[in-house]
């Protein structure tokens, strides 16, 4: 059974009744610890985990078109896209923070350069068209980790967000699937 497995388990086994919630939530009031408090402290505690983990995956983004932008290979058009992009991963880094600290949480911090380099085979590059295919496998994990982000979290009010950010992931796929002259995908239901 997965973490999140466990977690929607325990929702369930922890859902209260009509009489015994108003009881509940007198305790609560109280500042008595019940059931229902300590599974809201455990799902934002998820939640922290599961936004901190698409923040590392911002991160990363951010980083790998940093490596491309400082790489030499980009034509000027194909540069000022990636650093449209990576401007884009900047807003969700800087949107998915706020939502950890929302919670009470610390948002992960980047790794250096150079570590991200190395991660991502930087130095194999030889071309714009190898950046570009580690942009697209990069997007098209992006948009597949926030739509299965979407129904873990257990705040609703973010599943909005992880959406939103799904869909700039999948365009920014499309964009670099095109530069790189990829046929159009003949079946629906790309993602996720």
């Amino acid at each position: 059974m997965t973490d999140l497995s466990r977690a929607l388990h325990r929702r369930a086994a922890l859902g209260l009744g009509g009489a015994t919630l108003s009881a509940a939530g007198m305790l609560a009031v109280l500042g008595v610890a019940t059931p229902r408090n300590a599974f809201a402290a455990a799902a934002s505690s998820q939640d922290v985990a599961l936004l901190n983990a698409a923040i590392a995956l911002e991160h990363e983004g951010i980083a790998a078109y940093q490596l491309g932008a400082e790489s030499g290979l980009l034509t000027p058009d194909v540069l000022k896209t990636a650093v449209t992009f990576q401007g884009h991963h900047k807003q969700h880094r800087d949107e998915l923070a706020a939502a950890v600290r929302r919670l009470g949480g610390q948002p992960v911090a980047a790794k250096g350069l150079s570590a991200y380099a190395a991660d991502l085979g930087a130095a194999s590059l030889k071309d714009q068209a190898g950046v570009l295919k580690l942009a697209l496998k990069l997007e098209r994990g992006a948009a597949n980790a926030y739509l299965g982000l979407i129904p873990s979290l257990a705040q609703t009010d973010f599943h909005v967000l992880a959406a939103r950010m799904a869909g700039d992931e999948a365009f920014h796929a499309a964009t670099l699937g095109n530069a790189l002259g990829e046929a159009i995908p003949q079946k629906a239901l790309i993602f996720g």
